[in-house]
């Protein structure tokens, strides 16, 4: 059984009448990429910000660890590294001295000028905080939750408004520190990123999770497998669509027919259906479904209403 480093059990942390964690329960193993993924204000930061000790919740049961993050705050500090969603450093403060500052806190702080390097800071060391683009000082927030070295690293909203090459630079990143041994756990609205990137995601909807495992089985469990998307005169008559055996559900969108489907056979009785009605395509591709198609199953709507 692999070892679990963060188990949180019941989790609530409430703001007047507002419930940001409503009854939480997840865990982690050591060594995954660890996912809470959902809209803006589902609870995800709350959430990580209560399991690091950030913010003391209502109630509930949070083991980092082994250790208490409340009674024990100190002695965790040293085991996991945190990058916030929102950090910010003084103007003239060099990134080397950052990095240095943050080094002090640590007994057996890690190589320093390694971590500058694997994140391509070394050029930018001498260079002033105010200086930095947006990606550079999201790497360097990121370079300071290394620098103890850390057995777990907790990741807010990495990539929230970065360019796209910038997001794939960061998602080598994370995949490298779980290749050097390290838990990762990180929160993020991009179901895509989540996607791509974790072992296992939780999904958060005001404060719940409605369901949890890895991004494979998700889909599978919630979602159809392929959407068949067609360019067919409004003519022909969709129903005929429907008989085919796989084929859930037939409708219009955006000028074209869409058939979900529930495994790739039926695509093939779809394509005999249109030869043999000598339909005449304008388009026709399949799309697989995301873990935005499982969001959209289990909260009914979109993951940016």
């Amino acid at each position: 059984m692999p070892e679990v480093v963060v188990r949180v059990e019941d989790l609530k942390k409430c703001y007047g009448e507002v419930h940001a964690v409503d009854g939480i329960s997840l865990c982690v193993s050591r060594g995954e990429i660890f996912g809470i993924v959902g809209p803006n204000g589902a609870g995800k930061t709350t959430t990580m910000d209560c399991i690091v000790s950030m913010r003391k919740p209502d109630s509930g049961f949070i083991s980092v660890l082994g250790f208490d993050p409340l009674r024990q705050r100190k002695a965790l500090l040293e085991k996991v590294g945190i990058q916030q969603q929102e950090s910010e450093l003084p103007d003239r403060m060099k990134v080397w001295e950052a990095i240095d500052l943050f080094s002090c806190f640590y007994g057996n702080p890690a190589d320093t000028s390694g971590i500058l390097s694997r994140l391509g800071l070394s050029d930018k060391k001498d260079s002033h905080f105010s200086a930095l683009s947006g990606g550079q000082k999201k790497r360097l927030f990121v370079a300071l939750s290394l620098v103890g070295d850390p057995e777990i690293v907790f990741l807010d909203e990495l990539t929230s408004g970065l360019d796209p090459r910038s997001r794939c630079s960061m998602w080598d990143l994370v995949r490298a520190l779980r290749d050097d041994g390290k838990t990762v756990f990180l929160s993020t609205h991009y179901m895509d990123e989540a996607e791509k990137l974790c072992d296992r995601v939780a999904i958060i909807d005001n404060g719940k999770i409605v369901a949890m495992d890895t991004p494979e089985s998700l889909i599978r469990s919630h979602a159809f497998a392929l959407s068949v998307v067609m360019g067919i005169p409004e003519s022909f008559n969709e129903s005929e669509l429907e008989s085919i055996t796989g084929v859930v559900e037939v409708f219009r969108e955006g000028g074209k027919t869409v058939a979900r489907v529930r495994d790739s056979s039926a695509v093939v009785g779809i394509v005999k259906l249109l030869v043999d009605r000598e339909i005449e395509l304008g388009d026709f591709h399949t799309e697989k479904s995301t873990l935005e198609d499982v969001f959209l199953k289990l909260t009914g709507k979109e993951i940016n209403d």
